[in-house]
């Protein structure tokens, strides 16, 4: 199978595909407004306790207060796959012998009262970005802090050692966890990544190397400054992923901008020189991402409807509390075998959800909706279809079994943005409904806003500023609705259009004055 990574990047952003046979798998976008953020590292200072939820908030200098749970405390492993790539998670976890911490900080140690943190308004605290802000909401933190590498993640002050659970070889899990022992330092934990597979002694001892000596430096900046402070920027997202997902599975990385391209040479030069010769600098004047065939898979992830091979097709649908796809069966319904086209369709379905929920990176809660099926193996088929095809996904998934309505609940880690929400904004017209009034209800709410003022304003020739297609309504016809509202209410308003008004708003201003008066009679 030939695996690649196909690096776009720009002055505005840039842009990560991965694809194995042509296929894209994976894809990440990174804009300089919104950059990466999960794995940095604060001293915060804590701003708010609130024992009801089991959670502080940590003034970290954002906008919104970092959100701290009380289970993220101290849980040194807890959130270790959300910390890192969502590709390893830690698995026969040994716990070494118990040591006294020796690098010490002006950050003090957090006591349990009943199992209950002990934290006050005020008080220092260091912590990890676990899960980026999304809408309205801030970043998740812990204060379990780890350090990614190449072939190793340090916790520091823990006393754990693990391997990644997808080594799945007995002798080399022991041989890993051996060399964990004998490398591992005084009052570190160290989890072994998948990608130490098969490494030596010596790339696994100069990896924590490199990683034990950027602690030491968060220890000292964390000494010397004072909260709201950023004392460790984790790896760019374009870095990151060479970092986790350059494994010996890919052929090629190429890349077109030659900035970047010299970026992660020297990156490859210093963790694994050997593979310099997969890097590739696109030099063609042809886009890298049409040359690839990658472009128009890209531009399909933006797709509120996405299309299957078989004639069905899938929904998808975004709303504040979850994510909900609908499964359609378009040409297949034809066909007088209700029972088995439905299957066929379902289970194309699984397979191209998965690969969505991947690509457009989507997280929380997902609810699907699968074309009905009688038969209960055919639903377990579904399920267990669905439960296979997310073993290829690096984030967290849960999946229920689908229900008696044809129902699938699933629920999947949720570490940043998805692409739908890093790449696009809110409708100025529409507030993101993707609706808008209909013009006809705009005029009667401006004849019913000239109904209440000929009682109460204080003047008869106000000005209406509004979209130019509500005045155009307005002004057409003879005579027109202008004409008839200001003779039925004697208001004789004159309109200014503006397009910087929203399709479904607007006001009325005092000719004299110049204010805004339309509040003076709203109810």
């Amino acid at each position: 199978m030939v695996k690649e990574i196909i690096i776009n990047a720009s002055a505005s952003q840039t842009r990560v595909a991965i694809t194995e046979e042509g296929n894209l798998v994976d894809f990440f976008v990174d804009y300089p407004e919104t950059r990466r953020m999960v794995g940095d590292i604060y001293l915060g200072k804590v701003a708010r306790v609130l024992p009801g939820i089991k959670a502080a908030f940590i003034d970290i200098g954002m906008k919104h207060d970092a959100f701290l749970h009380f289970s993220d405390i101290g849980a040194q492993t807890k959130d270790l796959q959300a910390m890192l790539d969502e590709d390893d998670e830690p698995e026969e976890i040994e716990q070494a012998a118990p040591v006294e911490p020796e690098l010490g900080s002006n950050v003090p140690e957090i006591q349990l009262i009943n199992g209950v943190p002990k934290l006050h308004k005020g008080q220092e605290i260091l912590i990890q970005i676990t899960k980026e802000p999304v809408v309205n909401k801030g970043v998740r933190v812990s204060s379990a802090i780890s350090i990614p590498g190449r072939f190793c993640v340090l916790l520091p002050y823990d006393n754990k050692i693990g391997v990644s659970k997808k080594i799945t070889d007995f002798r080399e899990r022991k041989r890993l966890k051996s060399i964990a022992r004998s490398i591992i330092p005084k009052n570190y934990g160290l989890i072994i990544r998948t990608v130490a597979r098969n490494q030596d002694e010596e790339s696994l001892r100069e990896d924590l190397h490199f990683l034990k000596k950027i602690w030491e430096d968060i220890v000292h900046t964390a000494k010397v400054e004072k909260p709201p402070r950023l004392v460790y920027q984790d790896l760019s997202t374009t870095i990151s992923v060479i970092r986790d997902l350059f494994t010996n599975e890919v052929s090629k990385i190429h890349i077109d901008n030659r900035k970047l391209y010299k970026q992660v040479r020297d990156y490859l030069q210093t963790v694994h020189p050997d593979w310099l010769d997969r890097l590739d600098h696109y030099k063609s004047m042809k886009p890298i991402f049409e040359a690839f065939g990658v472009e128009e898979q890209v531009k399909s992830l933006f797709a509120r409807k996405v299309h299957m091979k078989s004639g069905g097709y899938i929904v998808i649908e975004h709303t504040e509390a979850m994510v909900v796809i609908d499964v359609n069966s378009g040409k297949y319904a034809a066909n007088k075998e209700q029972e088995l086209n439905s299957l066929k369709t379902d289970l194309e379905a699984a397979r191209e959800i998965v690969r969505q929920l991947r690509l457009r990176d989507i997280g929380g809660l997902i609810v699907v909706d699968f074309i009905d099926l009688e038969d209960e193996k055919n639903r377990k088929k579904i399920y267990d279809e669905l439960k296979k095809e997310f073993k290829k996904d690096r984030a967290k998934v849960s999946v229920l079994p689908m229900s008696d309505f044809g129902l699938i609940q699933i629920t999947r880690q949720r570490v940043r943005q998805n692409i739908m929400q890093a790449v696009t904004e809110t409708c100025p017209s529409c507030h993101g409904t993707g609706l808008l009034v209909k013009k006809s209800q705009i005029l009667y709410e401006i004849e019913e806003w000239l109904k209440r003022y000929r009682f109460d304003g204080a003047e008869r020739f106000p000005v209406l500023k509004c979209h130019p297609s509500i005045a155009e309504k307005l002004l057409e016809g003879f005579p027109s609705m202008r004409r008839k509202m200001q003779f039925k209410y004697f208001v004789f308003f004159n309109i200014q259009t503006d397009e910087t008004i929203s399709v479904d708003q607007f006001k009325f201003y005092s000719r004299k004055t110049k204010e805004d008066i339309t509040e003076f009679t709203q109810i």
